[in-house]
């Protein structure tokens, strides 16, 4: 029975997701060595198998051209942050996006069963390899993707954003209840200043209260090893088992474990709390980095003002902003598996709207308090 449209649109756009996973797969084990990239190459040749799969749905409906597509955005920024920053630093985001396509053929009668199994295997694959420097485990993986990735992305992209539309939307107040260039260039410094420092406060108390948070836990860990070892190493057994692993098993593996003390409270934190020492950040790095991103951003409108006056100031800001908000929003959908497009439209939307109202309360006290 030949395909019809709505069928062949499908066929095509699995055999583009493929490739386009393999050729992600490919560029992280070019940024990798060793086991990672052995196994990074083995998952983009599952994805090319995949891709092969389709590639004769289409064939036998009488497709006869196939022309790649060029790399995706997101693929090439992933790739790009792999060579520049490490693999470390993307597989976090890649943990991400396979968790939201894990079940994406199982709707799909074309797909076989063994597809559908791989392409759920490979989210707990790159959960293994994102803890694979560290010796982690998928559980551990899984956590640092939702704690580590969340907070770089909030510290740097989200960190910009908040303080361009903030900051922005001081300008435009200010300009909307004044015409004095001195007065709204000083009001736009005072606010980058005071968010800035106030993120880096905020980031710095967040981040040492989890510290210490954790490392209480690690402590009580520590004292309950040392004055019940029988029972840690039960507790850790069970574990195991709920693992997958037979009684014997377990109870051989926690055996192995508890006769090295660190190894067994790295262990224990790590499987019972969720924990590790290296989630413990330092605080100093987490302000600085807000410090830097909400400054940054919010500089945006002020530079305008710095180098003229009145309205042409004013629509540069608007502008400049725009312009930046546009990229924020782009990257932030990117990272996220979204239309880069939408996301850039939407993130300037909003600033628009909220920005024009800001302008128009300015302009009404303004007028309230010139009198």
């Amino acid at each position: 029975m030949p395909a019809d449209g709505d069928r062949l649109q499908l066929y095509r756009e699995m055999w583009e997701d493929e490739l386009e996973a393999a050729a992600l797969y490919r560029a992280l084990a070019a940024a990798s060595g060793g086991r990672r990239a052995q196994v990074l190459n083995r998952l983009a040749e599952a994805e090319e198998r995949h891709a092969a799969h389709w590639e004769r749905y289409l064939r036998e409906a009488g497709v006869t051209t196939l022309r790649k597509r060029r790399a995706s955005l997101r693929t090439r920024l992933l790739s790009g942050m792999a060579r520049r920053f490490g693999t470390d630093t993307v597989l976090p985001l890649v943990l991400r996006l396979e968790a939201a396509d894990a079940a994406k053929y199982r709707d799909v009668p074309e797909a076989s069963e063994s597809m559908s199994n791989e392409e759920m295997a490979h989210g707990r694959a790159v959960a293994a390899l994102e803890g694979d420097s560290k010796g982690t485990q998928i559980a551990r993986s899984e956590g640092r993707h939702r704690a580590g990735a969340g907070s770089a992305l909030r510290a740097g992209v989200f960190g910009v954003s908040d303080g361009l539309v903030s900051n922005l939307l001081l300008v435009l107040g200010v300009a909307g209840g004044t015409s004095n260039r001195n007065v709204i260039l000083l009001a736009a410094l005072a606010g980058l200043l005071a968010g800035a420092f106030s993120m880096a406060a905020g980031e710095w108390v967040s981040v040492t209260s989890q510290r210490e948070l954790y490392e209480r836990e690690i402590e009580v860990e520590r004292e309950e090893l040392s004055a019940f070892p029988e029972e840690e190493e039960e507790e850790l057994s069970l574990i195991y088992q709920a693992k997958g692993l037979s009684e014997e098993e377990a109870a051989a593996l926690a055996r192995q474990i508890m006769r090295r003390p660190q190894s067994a409270l790295d262990t224990l934190t790590r499987e019972e709390l969720g924990l590790s020492a290296e989630d413990l950040g330092s605080p100093w790095v987490a302000a600085g980095s807000s410090f830097a991103a909400f400054a940054g951003g919010a500089f945006v409108p002020v530079v305008p003002f710095i180098f003229g006056a009145g309205t042409a100031a004013l629509v540069g800001a608007a502008v400049a902003s725009g312009i930046t908000l546009a990229g924020v929003g782009a990257v932030i959908a990117v990272l996220t598996g979204r239309k880069p497009g939408r996301g850039a439209v939407r993130m300037v939307a909003i600033a628009a709207a909220v920005g024009v109202a800001s302008h128009l309360i300015g302009r009404l006290i303004g007028a309230g308090v010139s009198v």
